[in-house]
């Protein structure tokens, strides 16, 4: 997988498609779509074309239908958006993100039971031999 790929928005949305469901057709992806984003055939095309480039994306060809699967774990690019989100943004401090997000109130009594929860398990996990 390529360290440097980079994800645009309209890409996440198909990449979030193939890792939910793995292989699909450009006919597939164009019905699974046309609510949210109204793309037409080509657009889908052209874009998996790039992806295909990138690595993101493997085709399969034979029988009538090109097959597209996701070529990268779901995780790894999560991982790596979410450092790359963090180091642009607050200079790689989840601190700093969480700080800020407190502030603004955008954090809901679940979500700051979640966060003690991770943070529980992170601890553990630590301390563990």
């Amino acid at each position: 997988m390529d360290e440097k790929l980079s994800l645009s928005d309209g890409e996440w949305k198909l990449m979030n498609l193939l890792w939910d469901s793995s292989p699909r057709t450009v006919a597939q992806l164009v019905k699974a779509m046309a609510d949210d984003t109204g793309w037409s055939k080509a657009t889908i095309f052209i874009m998996l074309g790039r992806m295909a480039e990138k690595g993101a994306v493997r085709v399969e060809t034979g029988g009538r239908s090109k097959l597209y699967h996701a070529a990268v774990p779901r995780d790894q690019v999560v991982a790596r958006e979410t450092e790359q989100f963090l180091n642009k943004v607050y200079h790689g401090s989840l601190q700093l993100m969480v700080s800020s997000m407190a502030g603004q109130k955008a954090l809901s009594q679940t979500d700051i039971e979640e966060l003690y929860e991770i943070l529980r398990r992170a601890e553990q996990e630590a301390n563990e031999p």
